[in-house]
């Protein structure tokens, strides 16, 4: 999430439907076709979808980063709140100075795990049960850094959480207790040697046996091993040039990436050799893509509006090939 500073403004909708595109299908079509909004949110209230996890039906489960909720939205576009963080009456987070919801991450049980970011003794992990009771704290994070993506290993049983503050990556018991620094090197860090500005470490995905994290301030995607007895191998570089990136996911079972490129309102396809092109642009409808999920042909994107200021939404749009590389 960077440069969430500039949150603000009063909702508006404003949306195109054209496709730019410079990674053709093998018919020589464009990549993605028919995106479209399918839902808008209200800027003024807090609506800032930051991340996101499917639910088995097709809807969306989005965090509302300044409403501090967890939101429900169906293939319709019909939003749900589904719950809603403790207020803190005196955040300090680092950079933003205001408590925020950021990553999301789905157990296949139907539970929800977010971070919340507060600079107090509420920031870390919290879960959200299927059973509809209030949201729980399961794990404290230090209160001078700032958790963002949240990644779920279900076969290890852990937790994974990217502070962009402190260019590390948190590993943390799925049902809750003391997290382990499992990553923390200079990729993983804000550019900014300075604590007040800059994200460093924020996406975060398990995938193929590593952690895959995003550092927005250097446009770099990384590739972290995990070893046979479940430490972190050597960070791998694997794309540079993502001036911005966010949130990403893989749209297959190899390597290829689709990435929020929120700064410049674009989402990338990035390749497993590291190259990338532009597949959507803010005329299709985005503002400020934060994340990306991916099931099947059906891609979705939220926008946080943090530098437009208006029409934050959730837009899908359609594939017209499978990836299997």
């Amino acid at each position: 999430m960077p440069r969430l500073p500039r949150l603000a403004g009063v909702a508006a909708a404003a949306v195109g439907l054209s496709v730019l595109t410079s990674a053709p299908a093998v018919s020589g079509e464009p990549l993605m076709s028919a995106p479209r909004v399918v839902a808008h949110f209200d800027l003024a209230a807090g609506q800032t979808p930051e991340n996101i996890a499917l639910e088995p039906d097709g809807s969306a489960d989005l965090t509302f980063a300044s409403a501090r909720q967890v939101a429900n939205v169906t293939p319709q576009g019909r939003t749900r709140v589904v719950a809603t963080l403790p207020a803190e009456a005196h955040p300090d987070t680092p950079v933003v100075h205001d408590a925020l919801v950021f990553g999301i991450a789905r157990a296949q049980d139907g539970t929800l795990y977010v971070t919340y970011a507060t600079g107090t003794g509420r920031t870390g992990v919290w879960r959200i049960g299927r059973d509809g009771s209030a949201p729980r704290q399961i794990a404290r994070l230090p209160t001078d850094g700032l958790p963002n993506g949240l990644a779920l290993d279900e076969r290890r049983g852990v937790l994974y959480a990217a502070d962009s503050v402190l260019g590390t990556v948190w590993r943390i018991p799925r049902d809750g207790g003391t997290p382990t620094a499992w990553a923390r090197a200079s990729a993983l860090r804000p550019a900014s040697a300075r604590r007040t500005d800059g994200f460093g470490a924020n996406g975060v995905k398990v995938h193929r046996d590593a952690v895959w994290v995003s550092n927005s301030d250097r446009g770099t995607l990384l590739r972290i091993p995990v070893r046979a007895d479940g430490s972190a191998g050597a960070i791998e570089t694997r794309a540079t040039g993502l001036d911005g990136i966010d949130d990403f996911a893989f749209p297959g079972p190899g390597t290829t990436v689709f990435a929020a490129l929120s700064e410049s309102n674009r989402v990338a396809l990035v390749r497993p050799d590291g190259t990338h092109s532009v597949v959507l642009v803010q005329r299709d409808g985005l503002s400020d893509p934060t994340s990306v999920a991916v099931r099947g042909r059906t891609v979705y994107v939220p926008g946080a509006a943090r530098s437009t200021r208006k029409d934050p939404n959730l837009l899908v749009a359609q594939l017209r090939r499978h990836f299997s590389r």
